[in-house]
């Protein structure tokens, strides 16, 4: 056995012993013995399930999908040079959104480095501080102690990637550094004999080489001393994108009688306190002057709109700051967009609650609550139009309980948390770490790869028609390749639409070339180049039956720009209108 082999199977039988259950391999020559080694793996049994993408990119966002839907490391392989720098933007996003991965990038051995050796760049280091822990593995040799230093960092990568070692979930950047020969049954001069000096096998059974257990759980940040917080009438509940415990949350907003504004992708966006409407409320600068709270308790990454930031900004009744208690991520790790965080906590407690007056300050938000969505419902449904706000209200309401629902990072994830009922029965999760536009095909197969592999219902996406081109590679799946439930609802306003909806509008003379950026392309034969069948949605009640197939699928849907934004302002105007009739707290 060659020493780059020995080095894959072992590191990737101990990651097995961990709990790896999903790789993605982009192809190359110098990541052969990986490759392999993770193939022969997942052909022994169902254990491990492997990806391969033609496209680092699209390899690195398919990764973080199923990273993000299972809440467990995933590993994902490529080879030297540029094509580490491919998946430079999934790491990013997997760093600030706190989604395991395990990058395992192959390089050139020392001697090649610095000398305009083919395919070799500087790669140590290449991610800087967006990964949990890098580490230059060295040479594989054939030498004894291989064994127990291989399969110890394998361990200590995936405790780090998964949070078990202490610190918050995220990437994990191993570079490995192979020479030749790089395929199984290749001899090595370098070992007389091809006898390896030391045994190569784990732990007895399938235990791992090091344990974690003290630190295990999906939520090692919850098990310290929760921060007691006097209760107050006058409290709210935000709720952003990754929020760790999203039903403790939700439970605090009950006990408390305070409204709960938890965002779609938070998973708090249900229960009796949570308010479908909230962003509009906050919009209303009378409203948002009437209810200023005197305790917010975030957690997450709050911030898809202005009001919502103006709002964690808002001074309390009495003209001072209000308590804002943060739920961390992590050690050293918590959102406060606004600046106004006052104190940090693992979680809260509420004291004090026994003799609570009349809940005129919830009532009061639920009354506005109701009022606004009556009137965007009334705006939307004036007339059989499709529209980008009315489809992403009718699509959360069309889908199943137990179903997936992947959202883009610009327009589709706004009009979602402005127009989605709150349900309990879905789940929706979008890349809000780093709100890129890059990778959301990619990521959402692997989001739902990774739902339906734990039994989950059927998926669906929400994608602008630029995000959709901007990853057209991850639609390009080989034969043998894994498929997954999906169906991605592309809404086509030929352009950047969010642009519209901004000061830039306002410049029109340069706006469509360098905002609008109209594009004319053709969706369907982009789809059907790529196998993938493709529909165009005639009208809003056509959804449901649209939504039905098997496997991917893309349900093109039509819209304009323009007459989006004027939509959108006439429904905030309707909103503001109907909230100045039931805003006062009681």
């Amino acid at each position: 056995m060659n020493p780059a082999t020995a080095f894959a199977s072992t590191v990737v039988d101990e990651l097995v012993r961990c709990g790896l259950a999903e790789a993605v391999i982009a192809p190359g020559s110098r990541s052969a013995p990986l490759a392999m080694a993770l193939w022969q793996r997942a052909a022994g049994g169902p254990a491990l399930r492997l990806h391969v993408r033609i496209d680092e990119r699209s390899a690195g966002f398919l990764a973080l999908g199923l990273a993000k839907a299972s809440q467990r490391p995933v590993a994902v392989v490529c080879t030297s040079g540029t094509a580490a720098a491919h998946l430079h933007a999934a790491v990013i996003e997997a760093d600030e959104a706190g989604v395991p991965l395990l990058v395992l990038t192959a390089d050139r051995p020392p001697e090649l480095r610095g000398t305009g050796a083919n395919q070799t760049i500087d790669q140590l280091k290449l991610y800087g501080g967006a990964v949990r822990w890098f580490c230059e593995i060295g040479v594989p040799e054939a030498r004894p102690g291989m064994n127990a230093y291989w399969r110890s960092l394998a361990c200590r990568a995936w405790a780090a990637a998964s949070g078990q070692a202490g610190g918050s979930p995220g990437p994990v950047h191993l570079n490995a550094a192979l020479r030749e020969p790089l395929v199984p049954g290749t001899p090595d001069p370098a070992v007389p004999g091809q006898e390896w000096p030391e045994p190569l096998a784990g732990r007895p059974g399938t235990a791992p080489w090091t344990g974690y257990a003290a630190i295990a759980g999906a939520a090692p940040r919850q098990t310290g001393m929760a921060l007691e917080l006097p209760w107050t009438e006058r409290g709210v509940v935000v709720c952003g994108d990754g929020c760790g415990d999203p039903a403790a949350l939700a439970v605090l907003a009950e006990e408390a009688g305070w409204p709960l504004l938890a965002e779609p992708s938070s998973g708090a966006r249900s229960g009796p306190n949570a308010l479908a409407a909230y962003q509009y409320l906050l919009d209303s600068p009378e409203f948002a002057a009437a209810h200023r709270p005197d305790v917010i308790v975030s957690a997450g990454r709050p911030g898809l709109s202005r009001g919502q930031l103006a709002y964690l900004k808002s001074p309390s009744p009495a003209g001072s700051a209000p308590r804002h208690v943060v739920i961390d991520q992590g050690p050293g790790r918590w959102a406060d967009p606004a600046r106004t965080a006052t104190d940090v906590a693992a979680a809260v407690c509420l004291v004090g609650m026994g003799r609570r007056p009349d809940p005129g300050w919830l009532a009061s938000w639920r009354a506005a609550d109701g009022a606004a969505r009556a009137a965007a419902a009334a705006v939307l449904d004036a007339d059989d139009a499709i529209s980008e706000p009315r489809l992403a209200r009718d699509l959360a309401a069309a889908l199943p309980d137990g179903a997936l629902l992947w959202a883009a990072s610009s327009l589709p994830i706004r009009d979602l948390d402005r127009q989605m009922a709150p349900r309990a029965g879905i789940r929706v999760l979008a890349s809000r770490g780093a709100s890129g536009i890059d990778g959301l095909v990619s990521s959402a197969i692997g989001a739902a790869l990774a739902h339906q592999r734990a039994g989950g219902g059927p998926a669906a996406a929400l994608l602008g028609d630029l995000a959709f081109l901007h990853d057209a590679p991850g639609l390009f799946l080989a034969a043998a390749e894994p498929r997954p439930d999906l169906a991605i609802v592309v809404v086509n306003n030929d352009g950047g639409g969010i642009f519209s909806t901004l000061e830039q509008a306002a410049y029109r003379e340069p706006f469509e070339r360098v905002f609008g950026t109209p594009h004319g392309a053709a969706l369907g034969s982009l789809a059907a180049a790529a196998g993938v069948p493709a529909t165009v949605l005639a009208g809003p009640g056509d959804l449901p039956a649209a939504l039905r197939g098997q496997g991917i699928r893309v349900v093109e849907v039509r819209t304009g720009r323009v007459g989006g934004a004027a939509l959108r302002e006439r429904i905030r105007a309707a909103c503001t209108s109907a909230i100045a009739a039931h805003g006062r707290p009681g």
